[in-house]
């Protein structure tokens, strides 16, 4: 079967809302890395709440994009790491962040620029 995420009743679209969140995205580049600890991600993606976190990963393995490794320690520790499909995903995550990072002084100003326009039309 194949699928087209311009259908609005395609599956595909789902996924994407879940890649496409920013926490999502940082999540998954971090994992890029390497496996890490929950209490290690909260602290490394500043001002995502644990909560969110939670959210997040839930999605990401639901999906098929991470796993979740539990520990039998006192309290328990988990991990989680990347799929294969995970990195594959993520391989392209990276230069999505950097473009967005190269390019923020020229996002800034056309957002200041269309700020001043709609400004002046009201």
């Amino acid at each position: 079967m194949g699928y087209d995420v311009y259908d609005s009743g395609c599956p595909a679209r789902m996924v994407l809302d879940h890649v496409g969140d920013k926490w999502a995205l940082l999540v998954l580049h971090r994992l890029g890395q390497g496996p890490v600890r929950f209490n290690a991600l909260r602290r490394e993606i500043h001002g995502l709440s644990q909560k969110v976190l939670s959210q997040v990963l839930k999605r990401l393995e639901r999906d098929g994009l991470i796993t979740r490794e539990a520990f039998p320690t006192v309290p328990v520790t988990v991990e989680y790491a990347l799929t294969g499909l995970g990195e594959c995903l993520t391989a392209n995550v990276g230069p999505l962040l950097r473009w967005a990072e190269a390019n923020m002084e020229q996002i800034k100003l056309a957002q200041v620029a269309y700020d001043g326009r709609m400004a002046e039309a009201a």
